[in-house]
């Protein structure tokens, strides 16, 4: 390793405990960062990898993010891992591969001392009639192992599509009026958001998408409204640290004016 190199990571691991520091100090907390994982196949196309290992390599990086979230004690994560377009659109051999690291990484979830030593709750939501069975019993398993924790939440969005979340809302809502539940003016916010599959945690403070897309892809559009933003151009598994804590740092830096 040459001097220039050994320099470079020195001034990188300063400026990354730097930014640590600041984010921690800052009196304005992340409670719920949300991540769009994007860039696995765009990451492996760019080294001329095979897209699985692009993906596997994406698993890997959730599982080191994970560490740092656990690290920074943010109680309430949540990562957009399948979307249902994805489920339309993408090969059958692709998605298979996928599916085998969903069921890999659910088993290994359900094991895993860093989820039992700090009490997190994982939970699963989307279209689970969608999936196969392998990873129905992978989710069911990872849940149960998990179900009376409460000082961290990890939330997986599986087969998930936001606009289909919302009609359901409606459908219940529409529902209950019909049988005469619920009144024409008791219909509000709360009606709704109660009805969604993140009726149990508190709307994203923040959502970080990868791979430098700029827009939001079906995802918790209800639960969005007041979120901050951040869009980096780094392919997911190429995030860092740094890159996170450079995005709660721009959060933290924002004035949050809640349609003020």
């Amino acid at each position: 390793m040459g001097i220039s190199k050994r320099m470079g990571d020195v001034l990188g691991q300063a400026l990354e405990a730097k930014l640590l520091r600041e984010v921690l100090e800052h009196e304005e907390k992340v409670n719920h960062l949300a991540i769009i994982m994007d860039g696995n196949r765009r990451f492996a196309w760019s080294k001329a990898i095979q897209t699985n290992l692009g993906h596997r390599m994406g698993k890997q990086k959730l599982e080191q993010v994970l560490d740092w979230v656990l690290a920074m004690k943010i109680p309430y994560f949540t990562v957009y891992a399948l979307s249902t377009e994805n489920l339309l659109s993408r090969e059958k051999s692709e998605l298979n591969a996928l599916f085998k690291l969903y069921t890999e990484g659910l088993n290994d979830i359900s094991t895993d001392p860093r989820i039992h030593d700090n009490n997190v709750k994982v939970q699963v939501i989307g279209r689970r009639d969608l999936l196969p069975k392998n990873v129905i019993t992978a989710i069911e398993n990872a849940e149960a192992k998990t179900a009376d924790y409460s000082d961290f939440t990890f939330t997986i969005c599986l087969a998930y599509g936001s606009r289909e979340e919302i009609i359901e809302a409606i459908k219940g809502i529409a529902s209950d009026y019909a049988s005469g539940a619920i009144k024409l003016e008791e219909i509000d916010e709360p009606q709704v958001s109660e009805r969604l599959y993140t009726s149990e945690i508190p709307d994203p403070d923040l959502v970080i998408r990868t791979s430098g897309e700029e827009r939001i892809s079906n995802f918790l559009l209800w639960q969005m409204a007041y979120s901050e933003l951040y869009f980096t151009d780094v392919y997911w598994p190429s995030f860092s640290k740094k890159d996170m804590l450079k995005a709660i740092q721009t959060f933290q830096q924002r004035r949050r004016r809640y349609g003020e």
